[in-house]
């Protein structure tokens, strides 16, 4: 039975009662029979015209809404018939959600692990991040950038500004360039060596490398990159461009000078001095070319002991004092760091040693073990060459 019907029907029979009780009561003297049954039957019309306008119409909709199955006709159990396929499509839903949550959080639990992998793959290679918006011209530079060049998270502002009062005058031109190209889209990514002051003074050499994110028009909005810092590489290529290029053509007494006067120039130290040992076993050394604060100093013989060279003449091995040479070693007051190399003959003893000493701490990249015995040994020949030279003379002179 349709919901219309089941309301209708029961107003009908109370209408009907309600006429036979008027009858019973000897109310047709005061209206008609035939009024009053008009006059229910226009209310129960009336009635009809409201369920259907303002119940069954709304009822069916829902109805509609609900997919219910059209059955029988009962709009109650088409009803329920669509509730329980809501419910069950809802279940179907939630289900799915939950599906979606897992995968969520598993996505999520990937990201992390891949941010924590490239965090510990950026730490282990030493690489510093920087990131620029081109849009408002933001600049961040990592933690780990900024150490690299001696500052703590807070001393170093991201400012694109103070990041451009820190690269050498003669390297930013050359920078601005490289950025510029790979921007315009000249070039497909950004590639460029630049050197940076460290917060000591000296200035550190970065390979910078780094791409753009663009719009779908092809404009960048956004630039990511890493800096690494190759200062000991260009360091060997510095020193071994300027002394092999300074000593280049010398021999004896000269190729010692130009020695010691490149070296100090590639090393940026204060002074750099060649000895040869003057006794046997030795005890004491002499210079054979002495640079110091830009000019050659007379050479001079000088004991070994309480000084940084005893241990590299005696132990035959590289000694390294980066900071405090004058606490362990008063006679050196001025200077506070130290390098000594030995210099071995074709016997495997000790001729001498090359030394550099500066008034200002030494980092371990001055130590370029490679090409400071590449030198050593070509000292060594000439030290050997002015042995046998000078005892030809003694026999034969």
């Amino acid at each position: 039975m349709s919901l219309e019907r089941r309301i209708l029907l029961p107003a009908a029979l109370w209408a009907l009662l309600l006429l036979a009780v008027l009858a019973w009561a000897d109310w047709p003297r005061l209206a008609p029979p035939g009024l009053l049954a008009v006059g229910l039957a226009l209310w129960l019309a009336l009635l009809a015209l409201a369920l259907r306008r303002q119940v069954r119409r709304p009822l069916a909709e829902l109805v509609r809404g609900c997919e219910a199955p059209a059955a029988d006709g009962d709009d109650f159990a088409r009803l329920a018939a669509g509730l329980r396929a809501l419910h069950e499509r809802l279940e179907a839903q939630q289900a799915e959600l939950a599906r979606l949550g897992e995968r969520c959080a598993q996505a999520e639990r990937a990201c992390k692990l891949s941010e924590e992998r490239f965090a510990l793959a950026l730490r282990g290679a030493g690489d510093g991040l920087w990131e620029r918006d081109l849009d408002n011209g933001r600049l961040v530079l990592s933690a780990r950038w900024k150490s690299m060049l001696g500052y703590a998270e807070e001393d170093f502002p991201d400012r694109l500004e103070v990041w451009r009062e820190h690269v050498h005058p003669q390297d930013l031109i050359a920078v601005e360039i490289a950025l510029d190209s790979h921007l315009q889209g000249a070039l497909p990514r950004y590639e460029c060596q630049y050197r940076v002051r460290h917060k000591d003074g000296r200035y550190r050499w970065l390979l910078s490398r780094g791409c753009a994110l663009r719009h779908a028009n092809g404009r960048a909005y956004r630039m990511v990159g890493l800096d690494t810092d190759v200062s000991p590489i260009k360091r060997v290529e510095h020193i071994l461009e300027e002394v092999v290029e300074g000593t280049a053509g010398s021999y004896g007494e000269d190729f010692f000078q130009r020695l010691v006067q490149h070296f100090a120039g590639a090393l940026e130290v204060s002074c750099a001095f060649i000895t040869e040992c003057a006794d046997q076993p030795p005890t004491r050394v002499r210079t054979l070319a002495f640079w110091s604060d830009d000019r050659f100093l007379d050479n001079l013989e000088y004991d070994l002991p309480g000084t940084p060279c005893e241990a590299v003449i005696r132990d035959g091995l590289t000694c390294f004092h980066p900071a405090a040479l004058a606490r362990k070693f008063p006679v050196e007051e001025g200077f506070q760091s130290y390098i000594g190399i030995p210099i071995f003959g074709r016997d495997g003893g000790v001729l001498g040693h090359l030394a550099f000493l500066d008034r200002r701490p030494m980092d371990g990249g001055m130590l370029v073990d490679a090409v400071f015995r590449l030198f050593a040994a070509r000292a060594a020949a000439e030290l050997e060459r002015k042995a046998m030279a000078g005892a030809l003379a003694q026999r034969f002179g």
